[in-house]
């Protein structure tokens, strides 16, 4: 441990102390937020309050109360690792927020950050009313934060929720019991669509991998913790989107919808699709980069290939 964290275990006193202390070393270090936080503040206390056992809803009198040495060294060493080793707080704590909902995460997943909860606390609608939902595909599910979302929005739905990544559906069954939502949930793994049995689908959503090689060359260091197979999409970012958009035809219901985030990627998609009508939605709470295809313009477009290669 390096002698300014040592100084702080042995000087600082209370949790008001640790944590000015810890917004100070952040603003210092210009660590990377992007991964729930985007604020110095809210980052250490995050940290903070995790290390106490405490809630973030805290009496904020309890900040003026002393902290053990025990609990200084406990609390710097969390920042240290932000700091030195740029781990994001998600995967320090192991607790990370979702369309109002707390998911575990650990670096087998990717934290969620995704727009799409917007979409989801809306039940949908415009585009389809809620009642009529009654199938829904999660397609790259990770830490299954959207597939348990949707569960919990539309508590009459089925949801599926697929990831190639073994160790991304052993992350996402901690959360399906976690939330008691088997009886909704079923998590398989497969590569997109190809070990899914036939099926309709009045909802295929999906946050997939989609950076592509010259933004994965420039991504902060907080982002490398994360698995690569979760972000990394080719040259262009369309490498599994390409794939997707042919397998959806297959899959989705008459009056079906199809719900993608693609983020940067956004460009390349329309220049290389520039016939295709993409709906790009937007969102009160900021992002960008998702668009939406209904089932008849999916199949106009992309069913003649089936998308197996």
């Amino acid at each position: 441990m390096q002698t300014e964290y040592t100084e702080a275990i042995n000087e600082l006193m209370t949790v008001r102390d640790v944590l000015r202390w810890g917004i100070s070393q952040f603003n210092q270090s210009e660590i990377f937020y992007g991964h729930g936080t985007d604020n110095a503040w809210d980052e250490a206390l995050q940290l903070v309050l995790y290390s106490l056992h405490l809630p973030l809803d805290v009496d904020k009198e309890l900040l003026d109360c002393r902290l053990t040495h025990i609990e200084r060294r406990q609390i710097i060493s969390m920042f240290e690792q932000r700091i030195v080793s740029r781990v994001p707080a998600a995967y320090l704590t192991h607790h990370a927020w979702f369309a109002g909902l707390e998911f575990y995460v650990d670096e087998r997943v990717l934290i969620p950050r995704s727009p799409l909860a917007e979409v989801i606390e809306s039940h949908f609608e415009p585009w389809l009313a809620a009642g009529d939902i009654e199938t829904v595909l999660d397609l790259c599910c990770g830490s299954a934060c959207i597939a348990i979302a949707v569960a919990k929005h539309l508590p009459h739905a089925q949801v599926d929720a697929i990831d190639l990544s073994g160790q991304a559906i052993e992350v996402a069954a901690i959360n399906v019991k976690h939330h008691e939502v088997q009886s909704q949930v079923s998590l398989i793994q497969s590569d997109l669509l190809l070990d899914v049995p036939p099926k309709k689908y009045d909802v295929i959503i999906s946050n997939p991998p989609y950076v592509d090689a010259e933004d994965m060359a420039s991504l902060p260091a907080e982002y490398l913790h994360e698995p690569g197979i979760g972000l990394t999409a080719g040259q262009d970012g369309l490498q599994i989107v390409d794939r997707l958009l042919r397998q959806a035809s297959d899959y989705l219901s008459e009056d079906g919808i199809l719900l993608v985030e693609v983020g940067n990627t956004q460009l390349a998609l329309t220049e290389k699709y520039p016939q295709v009508p993409f709906m790009w939605l937007e969102f009160t709470r900021g992002g960008d980069g998702v668009f939406l295809l209904t089932a008849q313009q999916v199949k106009q477009y992309f069913g003649e290939n089936d998308g197996r290669e």
